[in-house]
């Protein structure tokens, strides 16, 4: 009967960097598969440590840290602009979003004050720019943000408590051209990341309702959204608009290949995807 990698041994290979591929393999044997492991073990461990040495080196940069500034450079080229918002935002703001007191996306939120709250995502802020920035910039115009954002999930070898986002936002979108506009800026995004494998699906999301999700490697990457929306009178934003929010650690997970995302987040573990246990 064929047997699998034990517990402790997929939890290894997936701290140092194995793909799915070695994680879910099947054995003729115990022998055959401890054998398999400590084979396997050794090579990415020794893997591990060109990938440090390379870093000690040069470019001494994080992929994380790549990835955001390709991004950057992406958006900017393309006529976006940076901006940069505060961590904390008001239990107001996320009210707007529908994230109301008695809402169970409430228990998800780090609070840091009884209304204050460490952001759980960029869109609120982002909204209160479009809303100031419509008063002074002629249409469309683009703005986007890179940064952390924090959320009691709920674990998992694809979930992050404290994670990097990338939002944009484009208000005065056309009404008729949204849709192709929206699949524009992820596919710009999607170049800029090196991950050339997508597609749109459709979603039912809990705060915006109807969403367009990009998938890649069977993972959400992102979710996209347009206006007019019913959470716009919250914010007194009235036109048309086109916004996407990235996971940058699930760009990262996706392009590589592995099975772990905290490889790719910020640690005191893992250094540029690198297990430090080595």
């Amino acid at each position: 009967m064929p047997v699998e990698l034990t517990v402790t041994q997929k939890q290894r290979l997936r701290e140092l960097g194995g793909g799915d591929e070695l994680v879910t393999a099947r054995f003729a044997s115990a022998a055959e598969r401890d054998e398999t492991f400590r084979r396997t073990e050794h090579e990415l461990v020794a893997a591990g440590r060109r990938t440090l040495d390379d870093l000690r080196l040069g470019p001494r940069t994080p992929r994380l840290r790549l990835l955001e500034d390709g991004l950057r450079a992406a958006l900017t080229a393309a006529g976006f602009c940076e901006v940069v918002t505060p961590l904390i935002v008001a239990a107001e703001a996320l009210d707007n979003m529908g994230i109301a007191a008695g809402d169970p996306l409430r228990e998800q939120i780090y609070w840091v004050a009884r209304d204050r709250a460490l952001r759980p995502m960029l869109a609120p802020n982002l909204y209160t720019l479009m809303r100031r920035l419509g008063r002074l910039w002629p249409r469309p115009f683009g703005i986007f943000e890179v940064g952390p954002c924090f959320r009691r999930d709920t674990g998992g070898s694809r979930h992050l408590s404290e994670f990097t986002m990338l939002n944009c936002v484009e208000l005065g979108t056309p009404l008729a051209a949204r849709r192709r506009r929206l699949e524009e800026l992820a596919g710009l995004v999607m170049a800029a990341a090196t991950v050339d494998d997508y597609e749109f699906q459709e979603h039912e999301s809990e705060v915006y309702g109807d969403t367009v999700d990009v998938v890649a490697g069977g993972l959400e990457v992102c979710s996209a959204a347009t206006g007019p929306h019913p959470l716009d009178d919250n914010w007194g934003v009235t036109e048309p608009w086109v916004g996407l929010g990235f996971g940058l650690e699930r760009l990262l997970l996706v392009r590589e290949g592995a099975s772990a995302i905290e490889r790719f987040g910020r640690s005191t573990t893992y250094l540029d995807g690198v297990r430090l246990n080595i």
